[in-house]
């Protein structure tokens, strides 16, 4: 009988460590732990990052332009998107146009769009 209540205390107290432990670190174990490692994998998102910033600008570019008429993508919305979706405050705009020309061409925008992304600010 007292090893039964040993062998559940034991549980309930391994359960509550457990418990406590997932309370406190939220998630974190999927960040890397050490910084220069967290620091090379914020510079390998950040290029597939402003793809997607730039994808997202041409097709909510492509939704809001009229029947008939061609969808206008600025490199400055590829900026806004960077910075609040994807948490890049500081994209130059040769980075966000060189990022919005790739993905432009990609998707065969020149049929229906038009971009600022060629020209220099």
């Amino acid at each position: 009988m007292r090893d039964a209540l040993a062998e559940g205390g034991f549980a309930l107290v391994a359960g509550a460590l457990v418990f406590l432990l997932a309370l406190l670190l939220r998630g974190r174990p999927t960040r890397p732990w050490w910084r220069a490692r967290a620091e090379r994998s914020a510079r390998a998102r950040r290029p597939r990052e402003l793809r997607r910033a730039a994808d997202m600008a041409i097709a909510a570019a492509r939704r809001a332009a009229g029947p008939g008429e061609p969808a206008v993508v600025r490199v400055a919305a590829v900026r806004e998107l960077a910075g609040g979706h994807f948490g890049h405050p500081s994209v130059s705009h040769q980075e966000a146009a060189a990022a919005l020309r790739e993905r432009y061409e990609r998707a065969g925008c020149d049929r229906d769009c038009v971009t600022d992304a060629h020209h220099r600010p």
